[in-house]
């Protein structure tokens, strides 16, 4: 299903800052959670948005892309080359690179970790869009089968690590370097205008139904994020691409290509609820979903180990 749109243009932010002047002291858990930990732990998503947009555009991930940001992680479980229009590649392919840049900046900021274990096959995303409509889809859903259905799939994962960098701004007390503030402000501007073109490209085909479900694309938005809402458990942070008109830009449209609070300022989350959505059952303690073995860093594995005691 091709999809129409103008033509897009983000721009990667890459800074330079050798790691080694950082401490692994950072890793011990004995001491509060610092910039170096909040920078950190967004490298699980991009890990997973990386492969993802690499194996839907290309039939390929890191390991041939970029090897030396794998650092020995095990390869993605049931990843695969999606079907896409080519206007719907092109901007895949687009994302892909941006988020591989994300990788290298992040990796030269701070020490980092090898690539986590993630499952982003049909089954895994399958489990999601099953929980956000209430039963079983038949066939199940599958995000690699066509244009449409990746890019529900990507609004599934973009939009949580958008709000997890508005979270991570809020904790940064810019201890360590003012490369941190350069660099979360550069990546939350690039994500931002990522799930924005995910949100605009989608509510061009809001009222489109999504076959064979009898869902509309509106629809499978609304109920995404009304899922992240709940699994957060943080109150409202999350809103399809159509909300109630009293919502909406000042009473006078429904729509809601960007996503803002009633001032319009992006929403923010926190560590515990980006886990509690990733895993996808509401419990930061408990891997699961996308991460079948749990996040990486010092913040997602305190969590784990604090579980296990």
């Amino acid at each position: 299903m091709a999809v129409r749109s103008t033509s897009l243009l983000t721009t990667i932010l890459l800074f330079l800052l050798p790691s080694s002047i950082y401490s692994q002291s950072y890793y011990n858990n004995s001491t509060p959670y610092n910039d170096i930990d909040f920078v950190e732990l967004p490298l699980n998503l991009e890990y997973l948005e990386a492969e993802f947009f690499l194996w839907g555009a290309l039939g390929h991930g890191l390991d041939r892309v970029a090897p030396y940001l794998v650092s020995g992680g095990p390869p993605p479980i049931g990843v695969k080359k999606a079907n896409l229009d080519k206007f719907t590649r092109d901007i895949v392919l687009q994302f892909a690179f941006q988020e591989v840049g994300h990788l290298r900046a992040i990796r030269r900021l701070v020490p980092g970790f090898p690539r986590p274990q993630l499952d982003l096959s049909v089954g895994s995303f399958a489990k999601v869009m099953d929980a956000a409509v209430g039963h079983a889809l038949t066939p199940p859903f599958d995000p690699y089968a066509n244009g449409l259905n990746f890019l529900l799939a990507s609004y599934i994962i973009s939009y949580v690590g958008l709000t997890g960098y508005v979270g991570a701004n809020d904790k940064l007390k810019y201890t360590v370097s003012k490369r941190v503030r350069m660099l979360v402000a550069g990546l939350l501007s690039v994500e931002s205008a990522q799930d924005a073109i995910i949100r605009a490209l989608l509510y061009e085909w809001a009222a489109v139904t999504v076959q064979p479900y009898g869902i509309t694309v509106a629809d499978f938005t609304v109920r995404i994020s009304e899922l992240r809402n709940q699994l957060g458990n943080s109150g409202r942070k999350d809103e399809g691409i159509v909300i109630p008109p009293l919502r909406g830009a000042r009473g006078e449209s429904s729509g809601n290509v960007v996503v803002g609070d009633d001032n319009a300022l992006a929403f923010a989350r926190t560590p515990k609820e980006v886990l509690r959505i990733i895993y996808g059952d509401g419990d930061e303690r408990v891997p699961g979903g996308f991460y079948p073995k749990g996040a990486s860093g010092r913040i997602a594995q305190s969590y784990l180990e604090a579980s296990s005691t």
